[in-house]
This record gives C-alpha cells, structure tokens and sequence, in this order.
C-alpha cells in the first residue's frame, strides 16, 4: 500500500484546527486489530481495544408498519435479505411524527436505504429515543398499489439541510437516481431522474452552498489481465464510473432543476477520458499510471454534462452523458467524505477497484488501481476547478475501499467490500482501516469484520458498510462536512449480510491510550 502526500491546504486547515477540536468525534484510534479474520468458519467480529460495538437493530427486528412483504428490518416476509446499508445519523430538532398519531419518536435517528431489488428496496428509520420494539423501527417507504416500493438497490444517504429533505441513491446502474424524502410524516418520496439524472449513484453528500457531491459505481466493462493472452483471466475493469457535482438553481427547491457536473483531470496536458471502442487501452492506460502515482498532482474542473435549464427535465443517462463531455472514469468509486472544516474545498473519494487478485498481482494493473484507491480533492476558492493527487494506493492487505467518514478531525475511517471472490482468494475477510490525514501511518485496522452463521449457511460473507461518525446535525453550521458535525458525534457500522445488525462505535473513557485485548462481536 502507497501512500500520498499531504496538501497545503489539508495541512492548514490541521494546524489551524484547535485541540480540543481534533479531539471531537469517535478518534484519534492508536491501537488496531493485528490480523483480519480468516475467510473460514464463522470468526468473531473485533474492534481496536479502547472500543466496542453495542447492537442497535437486527434484521430479525419487526417494523412498526409492516406493508405487504416489508416486515422487518434485514428480511422479507419470504425470507430474502434486504441488506440494510449505509447509515445515516441525525438529530432533530423535533419529534417528526409517524404512524401512531400524538406519538414522541424522540429526536435521535439511523435512517438506512435497503439494498434488495425487486422494485422492493426500502429505507427505514431507527427510533434511538425508542425502547419498545412496537414503535423502535419505522418503514418510510410502503408499497404502493401495485405491491412494490418501485426502489432497488437504495445505497447511499444524505440530508439536505437547504431543501429539509432525505436524500437517497439507487445504485442500480443505468436504471438508478436519487431519490428525495420528506423529514416530516408522512415520509412522500419523489425521484429527481429528470434532475439528476439516472446512474448507479452510491455516495451523495452536500455542500454548504447546497451543491450535490454524487460518486457513481459503475463497472466496466472487463478485459483480460494480459491483453496479449486471450486465455487469461478476464476480470480487469474498463474505468466507467464518475464523481459528480449537481448545482440546484434553488437549494431549496432541487426540482427547479440545475447543473449536473463532472469531474474532469487533465494528466499530461489533455483530459483523462473514456474510449468506447478502446476498452483494453483505457484499462492500460499510461495516464491512469500518472494519475495513480503517489506524490504526483493533477489539475481537475467540473465540466457541465446536463442543464435543466437548456435539456429539459425528462430522464437522461448521466453516465453517457458524462462520456460525452469528457469527464474523467475511475475504476469503480464508491463514496466521498468533506474533510470537516476545510470549507468544502477538500474532499476524499473511496474507489473499490477489481476485487479480484487475478487483476492485481499483475503488476501493470496493480500500479493503476486494480486493488483500489483513495484519492483526495482540493478545490479552488470559486470551487470550479483546483487538483487531484492520491491519497492511497491499495493492495493485497488493505485494498476495495468502499464507505468513508472522518474519526476526527486527524483520522478517516474507510471500509472494505472485497467480495466473496476476493475473500476466498486471499482467505481473508473485510476490516475497517483508519487512516491519518497527515500520512503519519499506514493505516490501522480498527475493526476486522467476522462472519455470521446466518451469511456462512447462505453462501454469502459479511460485508462492513455504513461506517459514519456526525453529531447528526441537521442545520447548516453544523451539517456533516463541518468541524461543528464531530463535536459530541456518535459512531455507527453494520455488519451486512447474514443478520444483518446495525452497531454503534462506543469510546472508552481512555481509548486514545487503550491496551490489551481486542473486542469480540458475535
């Protein structure tokens, strides 16, 4: 694993940052799990010493409004797994209501997008304030008529302090987009598909200004490891997948339409593009090499792929038109985090990369990302354009980046999602790494992820997602981003998968000086 150089900009805001600050959030982690767990058996989950995980939900949990199949937190009433995802944590300002009239939810909530298909994907809230299971978890998306939610594969989240809404992603390529839900109850849902446009959108964050920042997870299409063999594996990616800008014409109002952007690097002079016709040229591309090299810089602006405003509103494809405009692929990103304090000017961004070892023991593939990466933005002051540069180059021991958020102002959290294919491969299961801001580490496993009965009886490894760390503010001086969103923050993580159980981080007293043993999760 390679790491990158610290910025101007991300080293100012460090020194500027006050201690007691730095201190906020769920960091600074100094102590790790040594090893990941074998891919083998049904292993304990573990965390850092100084730390545990305290169950909040189970899939088993039934839903206070059971609608049609939708009748627990993790499973259809047949049994299919709905795969709860990332969490989303926030605090109200007042109770928002739900189906029991006169009923006090409380103020403190996990709300979660369900990743099934079937046009029954779903998002559900987790009452905090809430003890009696009757009321503890509520279904903000019933069936409609026709028996289905019309969702699939609900996967990142947001709230939009500007707009009061709930932001949703359906992962679900071509067929995915954003959905908007009302806070208040009952909970209406729209689609902004012929606002944002339709794409396998994943992570979704805003700005202070209320700009969108939307990572697309996308896989190419897949070329063999040596273009020279025909008769070799066939699993490295084309790069097809885009970070994205949508800029509202009213913040508060996103179905007034605005500007979907893309972001464009320019390496060795001219924009790194897609070449359809030229799959195995993109996969070996000597740009994605630069692009890929720790130390190195490469200048980025947001070009305009879609304007409500001159195309209309009817649903368009943002992948192709990103394409189009030239933007810049990445092999599979997955989220993206504000570093909290820097103003919004700088961001980093998880991309998860082949997840197949056959792709990254080769050494051309691996200096291009093949087992991952994570990136970091700096934008200029107008914010339209600024640099790019790595932040980490992944490989057989930390490597398919997936969810990101900050520890604290010092650390990022980040989690894998190799895939059942890569786990039997290096017979190693996901962990959770935490990695310093200033380069100072090579990142230490804060959680290696086990595996439950219920995922090893179905074939299907567990999977870390969802990991966030905010004081769930929800106005916009202390909105996810900000230095003001780790003050008195809560941490949370699901175990996805199998049981699918949805955890809170808990800090000892004395985390930041803890020994000994490791915490074992079953």
């Amino acid at each position: 694993m390679t790491r990158g150089r610290l910025s101007s900009l991300t080293a100012a805001c460090l020194l500027s940052a006050s201690f007691a600050v730095a201190q906020n959030g769920i960091g600074p982690i100094t102590t790790q799990v040594p090893h990941a767990k074998p891919d083998s058996g049904h292993p304990r989950t573990t965390i850092a010493p100084g730390y545990s995980l305290k169950v909040v939900a189970r899939g088993s949990d039934p839903l206070e409004n059971p609608s049609g199949t939708i009748t627990t937190f993790g499973r259809l009433s047949d049994n299919t797994a709905t795969e709860p995802d990332q969490n989303m944590y926030l605090v109200l300002d007042q109770n928002p209501g739900g189906p029991v009239r006169g009923f006090d939810y409380g103020r403190h909530f996990i709300y979660q997008g369900h990743e099934n298909g079937g046009d029954l994907a779903y998002v559900t809230r987790v009452n905090l304030d809430i003890q009696d299971p009757a009321h503890r978890i509520t279904l903000l998306t019933p069936l409609g008529a026709d028996g289905l939610t019309g969702f699939n594969s609900i996967d990142g989240s947001t709230y939009d302090p500007f707009s009061r809404t709930l932001l949703f992603t359906q992962e679900a390529g071509s067929e995915g987009g954003v959905i908007q839900i009302r806070s208040s109850w009952p909970p209406t849902a729209t689609t902004l598909d012929g606002i944002i446009g339709k794409a396998g959108y994943e992570g979704i964050h805003v700005d202070d200004e209320g700009n969108l920042l939307l990572i697309e997870d996308s896989g190419g299409v897949t070329v063999n490891v040596d273009p020279n063999d025909p008769n070799s594996p066939k699993v490295a990616k084309q790069p097809n997948s885009f970070i994205y800008r949508f800029v509202p014409y009213n913040p508060a109002d996103l179905s007034q339409g605005g500007k979907l952007q893309a972001l464009q690097v320019s390496v060795a002079g001219s924009p790194l593009t897609f070449h359809p016709l030229d799959p195995v040229g993109d996969v070996f591309s000597f740009k994605q090499v630069l692009l890929h090299t720790p130390g190195t810089s490469y200048p980025v602006q947001w070009v305009t792929v879609h304007d409500t405003a001159v195309d209309g509103t009817v649903s368009f494809d943002a992948n192709s038109a990103a394409k189009t405009a030239l933007a810049t692929p990445l092999k599979r990103p997955e989220n993206a985090a504000f570093f909290p304090g820097s103003q919004f000017l700088t961001f980093f961004v998880t991309v998860t990369g082949d997840t197949d070892s056959a792709s990254g023991i080769v050494p051309a593939l691996a200096k291009r990302g093949a087992w991952g990466s994570i990136f970091r933005v700096d934008l200029n002051a107008d914010r339209e354009a600024g640099s790019i540069s790595l932040f980490v180059l992944g490989d057989s021991a930390h490597n398919s980046f997936d969810n990101i958020t900050f520890a604290d102002r010092t650390q990022l959290l980040t989690t894998e999602d190799r895939g059942n294919t890569l786990h039997s491969e290096l017979s190693t299961l996901d962990s959770v790494w935490a990695y310093s801001i200033n380069g100072s580490s090579t990142g230490l496993r804060f959680v290696a992820l086990g595996r439950d009965t219920t995922s090893e009886v179905e074939g299907e490894d567990n999977e870390p997602t969802g990991v966030f760390v905010s004081s769930g503010g929800i106005h916009k001086q202390n909105m996810l981003g900000t230095g003001a969103s780790l003050v008195n923050a809560r941490g949370f993580l699901t175990q996805q998968h199998g049981n699918n159980v949805l955890f809170e981080v808990v800090k000892s007293e004395s985390a930041s000086h803890a020994s000994g043993s490791s915490t074992e999760i079953r």
